[in-house]
């Protein structure tokens, strides 16, 4: 049987640590456009997977707060993809 509950926190604390680190890397004046893409598409990858993950916790009957719990790690990957596109949009003008 899957831990569900456990792939949710381990995916939380790499949340927390990347809501940390990926602003410090936006700011770096010398990261560039081609770090940032890839940056990007890894975020995105893992708002995909939390999204999985939150789906799943659903369909085994999980209670809220784990859910919400997820839906906010959900919100977390997507927002820093966001900030990430921004950066990249500005790069290119």
């Amino acid at each position: 049987m899957t831990d569900w509950i456990g792939i949710l926190k381990e995916q939380t604390i790499t949340g927390d640590q990347m809501g940390r680190e990926v602003p410090k890397m936006l700011a770096n004046p010398d990261i560039s456009e081609v770090q940032v893409k890839t940056l990007f598409s890894e975020l995105e990858k893992q708002a995909d997977f939390a999204e999985k993950l939150r789906q799943a916790l659903e369909k085994f009957g999980h209670d809220f707060p784990v859910i919400k719990a997820a839906e906010r790690l959900e919100e977390r990957y997507a927002d820093l993809a966001a900030s990430v596109a921004e950066k990249l949009k500005a790069m290119r003008k």
